[in-house]
């Protein structure tokens, strides 16, 4: 086989992705994209200055980490093309080339390492540097990193907005095992035992995964990733073969096992308290039970991907209540337990194949475990699925004894290779063509999952959108249907209610009394979440700005119920006194919301911000200062310098009066 051809099938791979996606790139944005780019005004800067930039890295309302390198791609993004989702979408695609590309790179690195292995263990070949751009290996890799970029699981990557903050952290992560992984292989290849190479073997792990952090919080695994490249395919080995290196064994324990253990002191009596799970319908214990499933499920839908596993939204999964509430539940236990023995019982036989099985284990340590986020998201499988393909293809493609061929690609798990590259390649495809459209994205998820409340909500919020709010158009008839269905199916937040009562309220339609009850029932019921917050924060947008004449008595119940709960989000008390100072025009209750909502998230400057204007309207001088002093010291590289500017000389202006 000519040397080249691994490269050519990479870059033929490469037009077949842009080809596959390229409809996908003309849909718009969906749900999460909303908070994180569209009402996030931060990331729309009307220049590049410094303070702009730094005001767009420091705005994701996604996490506290404020994830800012994700964000300032967002405002950049902004300031080449405006809001176009067009280039949003291409973007993100060029970022999964490129992620691609060191796919490859990392794949070709992995399996000439365990080839080296192999042949280092069998004395078939004097230790020394083993080429690796040996033709079998780079074609191999051509494959894997082929079909991971063709991986339907791994869509919503490329075509929902706002998972570019996965594919920017992942980019890291792929670049610190590139290093690390070449590092490691030099060391035993020249017998270099030098101090040099232990501390790049440490920069490969620390910089990488300090870069990836600030795009999203995934990258922190990566110094987990590294031990299991270790484990599985340099056994922690000295360059001389003498035992394991206790200077890599001490790099592991200061670089992993310590922040670990800090981590899980810091999390485990947060985790152990009722609260902290009271605004999620499971515990820990019933989401410990729901993701075994989970986990066995994402293998499935990485290998053999079907249209309605591929839902999106996942929000109609049945959690696990005990072992046999489902029975699966025992079953995918069993299975997660075989599969790790299988790990560690294959790892002297075939170890990329343990490799590839503890990295996708690995992955979902962090987003499958203890931690109170939600059960499902198909994107938690970036990283993960490239470790199922690199247990799986290298086995199906070649083997030791059976080079790849042209007259031997047609052998039984070659044919099953080419039928899944086909399967993934049309499923994308299909997809893709889907996500085009906005009606019909919200018409194909509906379907693929008709008791998702989040799908059936979003098939009518499209509905209102296109009908632009015309009661004549036959769109707006439409939403109802599912906006209602969605307000009935359990565990439902208040976003069907709300764009019910928005829909009428801006149409001059009568608002049932049934979606208020039902909207203010659930508040009582549970806390709010970030979707009930959001929903709460545009009823009150619609009629401060008089497009929405909405009952006052049924607004201050909504808020009412919302602020029942302990320990209420500064986010929604700062909406009741939007609400309060705007539309109730009850200054003193604005006031004391605003001064709530500062005193719950200390820092964050749009709180205060908000207090120092009502205190300047209501004529309060002294407390107008001191909310000015407030944000002067949440003032990063003058991010804040037009606010408080703006506030000063109103400050001054009421002075001379």
């Amino acid at each position: 086989m000519k040397p080249f051809i691994p490269r050519a099938i990479l870059l033929i791979g490469f037009f077949a992705v842009i080809a596959v996606y390229w409809a996908g790139l003309h849909g718009s944005y969906l749900f999460d994209d909303y908070p994180n780019i569209i009402d996030n005004h931060d990331v729309q800067p009307k220049d590049a200055s410094v303070p702009s930039l730094v005001r767009a890295a420091l705005s994701s309302p996604s996490s506290e980490l404020k994830r800012p390198l994700s964000s300032l791609s967002f405002a950049i993004n902004y300031l080449s093309t405006g809001l176009d989702p067009f280039w949003m979408k291409a973007t993100n695609l060029s970022l999964h080339l490129l992620n691609g590309w060191l796919v490859y790179l990392l794949a070709g690195a992995l399996i000439a390492a365990a080839r080296r292995r192999r042949f280092d263990r069998s004395n078939t070949l004097p230790m020394g540097p083993l080429p690796e751009s040996d033709v079998q290996t780079r074609l191999i890799a051509a494959f894997i990193a082929l079909g991971w970029m063709l991986l339907p699981i791994n869509v919503t990557v490329v075509l929902y907005i706002v998972q570019r903050m996965e594919s920017l952290a992942n980019l890291f992560v792929l670049v610190g095992l590139i290093g690390y992984t070449h590092t490691r292989s030099r060391m035993l290849a020249l017998k270099d035992s030098s101090l040099q190479r232990i501390l790049a073997c440490a920069g490969y792990i620390l910089v990488p995964t300090a870069l990836g952090l600030s795009a999203k919080e995934t990258a922190i695994m990566l110094p987990l990733y590294a031990a299991l490249v270790e484990w599985a395919l340099f056994r922690f080995q000295r360059a001389d073969g003498a035992g394991m290196d206790r200077r890599l064994l001490a790099l592991f324990g200061l670089g992993l096992v310590l922040p670990g253990l800090v981590g899980l002191s810091i999390l485990v009596p947060g985790l152990l308290k009722p609260a902290t799970w009271a605004v999620r319908d499971f515990t820990l214990k019933t989401r410990l039970l729901s993701e075994a499933r989970i986990v066995i499920d994402y293998m499935a839908w990485t290998v053999v991907p079907t249209p309605h596993a591929l839902s999106f939204y996942h929000d109609d999964f049945h959690i696990s209540k005990g072992l046999f509430a489902p029975f699966s539940t025992l079953a995918s236990i069993a299975a997660l337990l075989l599969g790790i023995g299988f790990t560690v019982w294959v790892r002297n036989r075939r170890p990329l194949v343990a490799l590839g099985l503890a990295l996708f284990f690995g992955c979902h340590l962090l987003t499958g475990t203890i931690i109170p986020l939600e059960l499902i998201y198909e994107h938690r499988n970036y990283f993960a699925s490239f470790g199922l393909l690199l247990a799986l293809l290298p086995w199906l493609a070649a083997s030791e004894d059976s080079p790849i061929t042209a007259r031997s690609f047609f052998l039984p798990k070659r044919t099953l290779f080419a039928v899944l590259i086909l399967h993934w390649t049309a499923l994308t495809f299909v997809t893709s063509q889907a996500w085009s459209s906005p009606l019909d994205l919200a018409e194909e998820l509906a379907a693929r999952a008709p008791v998702s409340p989040r799908a059936q909500y979003e098939l009518g919020r499209t509905y209102i959108v296109l009908s632009r709010y015309d009661a004549a158009s036959p769109l707006a008839d439409a939403a109802y249907a599912p906006l209602e269905r969605a307000a009935a199916l359990p565990g439902s937040t208040i976003l069907p209610e709300q764009a019910l009562i928005f829909l009428n309220a801006t149409m001059n339609r009568p608002i049932k009394d049934e979606w208020w009850n039902s909207l203010i029932a659930k508040l009582k019921a549970h806390i709010p979440g970030v979707q009930d917050e959001s929903s709460l924060g545009a009823l009150t947008q619609c009629a401060r700005q008089g497009r929405c004449n909405l009952p006052p008595q049924r607004m201050m119940e909504s808020f009412l119920a919302a602020l029942s709960h302990p320990n209420p989000s500064g986010r929604l008390l700062n909406m009741y006194a939007d609400y309060a100072w705007n539309v109730l025009e009850d200054h003193d209750l604005g006031i004391q919301m605003a001064m709530q909502a500062c005193t719950a998230s200390p820092r964050e400057p749009a709180y205060w911000t908000s207090l120092a204007r009502m205190q300047l309207a209501s004529g309060d001088a002294a407390g107008a200062r001191q909310s000015i002093a407030r944000i002067e010291r949440l003032n990063v590289a003058n991010s804040l310098t037009p606010i408080i500017s703006e506030l000063t000389r109103s400050l001054t202006a009421s002075s001379h009066e």
